[in-house]
């Protein structure tokens, strides 16, 4: 019922584009509707997710509070990535042993728990969440795994708000790191290019290595190949480590003329 609620205030935009650029009404409200029940579908998701791993985790132990995801996932439709996405993530995040990482796109807050379980003591990171439940209840489940605010801050922004005020967030660590050394990008894809381009004019990335990991879901092969082209013409700082259909792996070096391997 309430999704008619929502998506009534855009029929006066649904009819002016129609008029004016001849699309058929009952197609542009199919696409309303569609993205209304999307982002319903997508709250709902959040708060059985958070509510159950809240109440079934064992907590302060991050182990228990990613098994507790994995479990509500086996029988929900959940937000977590896949286990083959999660065996390479988790390989990455060793062999690059980050001190800085950025997150884009927190959604239930598993991610960011096993970004931190596998970080180093010293090690930091910072996620950016546009949704301000997602971020509020994300922040909760890391805390519920046991980190503490020294070791992870939580923006609520957009992408592209975030990206110009990091280098406020990046000053504690400004004696153990030149910049971010792992980005992993899991929102929308549309931005995967503009905010890769903002970070590096933003002198945001490590210049002695940063590894960028694009997630791929359930997006067709158009949908980044944008950011692979753009990559594939810039073979002086930039390098396709690997390429997963899950998960693509980017790599980032300062302009040297050529990256060694």
């Amino acid at each position: 019922m309430w999704l008619i609620a929502v998506s009534v205030p855009l029929l006066p935009a649904i009819l002016m584009v129609s008029s004016r650029f001849h699309v058929k009404v009952s197609s542009l409200c199919h696409r309303a509707l569609a993205w209304a029940l999307r982002l319903v579908r997508g709250k709902v998701c959040v708060r059985s997710t958070h509510s159950f791993v809240f109440s079934n985790c064992t907590h302060g132990r991050a182990e228990s509070v990613l098994e507790t995801f994995e479990l509500y996932a086996e029988t929900h439709p959940s937000l977590c990535i896949s286990p083959q996405t999660v065996k390479s993530l988790e390989e990455v995040v060793k062999r690059v042993s980050p001190t800085l990482v950025l997150e884009l796109g927190m959604h239930c807050g598993y991610t960011s728990v096993l970004l931190l379980r596998l970080l180093p003591p010293a090690g930091r990171l910072i996620t950016v969440e546009v949704d301000p439940l997602t971020a509020e209840l994300g922040e909760e489940v890391i805390l519920v795994a046991g980190f503490k605010h020294s070791q992870f801050q939580v923006l609520t922004s957009s992408s592209a708000d975030a990206i110009p005020t990091l280098h406020s967030c990046l000053e504690p660590n400004k004696g153990t790191s030149k910049g971010l050394d792992l980005i992993l990008m899991d929102h929308d894809p549309q931005q995967y290019l503009s905010d890769l381009q903002a970070l590096k004019g933003e002198k945001l990335l490590c210049p002695s290595g940063c590894s960028i990991l694009l997630i791929h879901r359930n997006q067709r092969a158009e949908e980044i190949r944008e950011i692979l082209d753009h990559i594939r013409a810039r073979g002086d700082c930039y390098h396709i480590r690997s390429e997963l259909h899950f998960m693509t792996e980017l790599f980032y070096r300062e302009e040297n003329g050529r990256i060694e391997w």
